[in-house]
Order: structure tokens, then sequence, then C-alpha cells
């Protein structure tokens, strides 16, 4: 079979020239949702498109869709990631992904080959979920996890609403997000962890990826002063935040429920050094491949807090986000293991710990992930790397595998 051949030099220069949309002083970028930033940088993936012969649509929650058609008229075989990011980040995460896709659809018209079924390339709104909460936005719409108007109505801690920012930017599409429900779908991805690297292996084939349960804790004590309030007539807000953020992560590092808790952001109220803390505002992330671990984790969350309503504080929960495990298609992953051993790479199968759109589009149709080396199992931080020739190995496994899935007659 002839495969579309990529062109590893146009594949990192574009990834290094859509990095530098939101570069910081110091290192790297931050690409928020619907900013001015994201923005110029849907613009630049746009105009690629159009480079590539691709016809471009926008659908309401803002996901942009590079196509090119085939020779019968079926639902497209479909690759797509994201470019958002959150603050101050690499340049890989997600975006590598998408100028993959962008790439193998220049690279099929360069090589004058037609698929017989489109192949779609999309990139997703809000991923991260940084600026608008819940993540995975874009996606979690097509899968109908969330409805589309109650998508468009969320809004930023200062007021703005998606639907207003898509505005804004110009990317508040016509046609709905199902128009491109696709056949099957591959997400291509550095692996942001660091099995790959330290079992020496290429590639990674993504069988499950671990769900997720998101949750803001405010505890509201009593806030008074540091010098004249005595220990035991406290009701420190900060204290009691800190001791319950350490239970849980004691009960994830001891007995494995779940596997893995972080708290990611704490803050206090006054948040002055002589005063006691009236208010602690801190968030869970809770994940795990087994789901019943989770419901475990939310309700060993809801029982500390009765605990610490019990001594007298006032406690509030907000969940901000919920995925369930998932389990890719293993006709899909065997094909990806398939092409990564014909052209001779070392692969292994692999769960990823982190969300992904695939997990999203994988309630729509048949979905697997394809993942690269990360260096030193960093993401999320200026230091994410992954050597260049890594970056164009998974990009020609990827599209190998999309053009063997575009010309099956199955």
């Amino acid at each position: 079979m002839n495969f579309p051949q990529v062109n590893g030099h146009r594949l990192l220069r574009r990834i290094q020239e859509l990095g530098q949309i939101g570069c910081l002083p110091g290192g790297g970028g931050t690409r928020l949702a619907l900013t001015d930033e994201d923005k110029q940088g849907r613009d630049l993936i746009v105009g690629w498109f159009a480079e590539a012969g691709a016809s471009v649509y926008v659908d309401k929650i803002g996901n942009i869709y590079g196509v090119l058609g085939g020779s019968v008229d079926t639902p497209p075989i479909m690759t797509g990631s994201h470019i958002d990011t959150v603050s101050r980040a690499g340049f890989l995460d997600g975006c590598y992904g998408v100028i993959a896709g962008v790439e193998l659809l220049q690279a099929i018209g360069e090589s004058g080959l037609t698929p017989d079924k489109p192949i779609a390339v999309t990139v997703f709104s809000n991923e991260e979920g940084v600026r608008f909460s819940p993540d995975l936005l874009g996606s979690r719409v097509i899968a109908k996890d969330i409805a589309l108007d109650e998508a468009l109505a969320v809004e930023t801690r200062d007021g703005k609403s998606f639907q207003s920012e898509l505005q804004r930017i110009g990317y508040a599409g016509e046609i709905e997000p199902w128009k491109f429900i696709p056949e099957s779908f591959l997400e291509l991805h550095i692996e942001q962890g660091p099995v790959l690297e330290a079992t020496e292996t290429q590639v990674g084939v993504v069988e499950a990826l671990q769900g997720h349960s998101w949750w803001q804790v405010e505890i509201v004590g009593c806030a008074n002063h540091a010098g004249t309030t005595p220990m035991h007539l406290r009701k420190d807000a900060g204290v009691a935040a800190m001791q319950l953020a350490c239970r849980l992560q004691e009960y994830s590092a001891l007995d494995h429920l779940p596997n893995v808790t972080t708290v990611g952001t704490f803050a206090l109220e006054p948040n002055a050094v002589n005063v006691v803390p009236g208010k602690a505002k801190f968030t869970i992330d809770f994940r795990d491949s087994d789901d019943g671990q989770l419901r475990k984790a939310d309700a060993l969350l809801q029982s500390e807090v009765m605990k610490l309503q019990e001594q007298g504080f006032e406690v509030k929960l907000q969940t901000l986000s919920k995925a369930m495990s998932v389990k890719f298609d293993e006709g899909l992953c065997s094909l990806l293991q398939g092409v990564t051993e014909s052209i001779g790479a070392s692969n292994r199968r692999i769960v990823s710990g982190a969300s992904h759109d695939a997990q999203m589009i994988s309630r729509a149709c048949p979905s697997a992930m394809l993942f690269v080396q990360s260096s030193k199992g960093i993401s999320h931080n200026p230091k994410e790397n992954t050597p260049d020739d890594d970056l164009v190995l998974g990009a020609q496994i990827l599209a190998n595998a999309m053009w063997t899935l575009a010309t099956s007659k199955s």
C-alpha cells in the first residue's frame, strides 16, 4: 500500500510557529480557550487547512474541522486534538496532534492520492478547562455529555459566557456539532508521563484512559486575631482544609483510593500573616481507571466533609468536572500496533492518566490513541519536550493508520 509521506521539516516548523503564539518571557506560553491568543492559533490552523486543500467548517461550540473529501460519501475517518493550553504551558500538548493531522492532509494532496472515505482533522474547543469549566467542552458536546445550550452558557470567573467569547473571536459556527460524527477516531499525543522513556519504548498504544472527578471544596470557619485567639478556641478554616487535603492524599497513597489524588489549588482568606483564616478554598482531582474507585473516593470526600460540619465548620462542595474511565477500541489498538511494528518501531500498550478529547469521542464511535515519548514525563510545563525524530515517527504512524482506515472497504 502506498502511504502519504509526512514532511518532517514542515511538521516541526509548524509546531514551533504555533508555539510562538502566546509565548512568555522565560519560556513556555499561555493560550487559554477563546482568548485573543486562541483566536490567533485558530486562524493559523485554518490557514494551514486551506493550504492543504481541505474544506473548513466551524460548529456551534467552536470546534474547527478540516475535511478532505473521499471518493465515497461516508462518515469521515477523523483525527485531532486541541490547541488551547494551561497557564505557562509547553508547546506540544494537544498542538502536536492537530498539526500532525494538518500534515496528513497536506501529504495526501502532495502525493496525488485520493482516499475512499473522507478524512477530517478536528480542533476541539476548551480541552484544558482552565478558563471555562468543565474541560473537554467541545468534545463533551459532540458526545452529548453536556447540552449545547448549557455549554454555551458556561462562564468565566468574570462573567463572560462561552457563547459571547466565541462570537467575539469570530468562531461561533453555524453547523451542528454532530455533523461530522466519524466512523473511527484516532488521537496522537505526547505521553505526559514517564513510562515510554523509562522503558525505552518509542510508541505507546493507549488501550484505556483513567476517569476523573474534580471537586472544589470551600470551608468557612471564623477569622480572628492570630495573637489573641487561643489554639483551643479557634475555628481555623485553613488548618481544617489542610488536614482534609492531607487525609485525602493519604488514602490515595496508602490504599490507592483512588489511584491518584491531587490538590491543585489552595487559597486562604483573608490571607494575612497575623489573622486566623476564616475561609479556605481548594480543589481536589481524583483519577482512577476503575469507576468504582472514583465513586468510593467521592463518597469518602463527602464523609470527611460531614465530620467537619459536625465540628461546626460550614463546608460547600462543588463538582467541577467528571469523566468516566474509557477502554478504547481493540480493533483500532491492534491496527496501531500493527502499523507501528510494520515500520520497525518499538511499542507497548499503555493506560493514560490524563484526560483527552478521545475519551469523549469514544462514546460516539470506535476510538484509540497513540503516544510518543515525553522527556522525563514532563507536560503542562515550559520544559515539555519530545525528540524531533519521535515527533516525526508518531506523525507517520498516524498517517499510515488513518490512510489504512480511509481506504478500507469495511
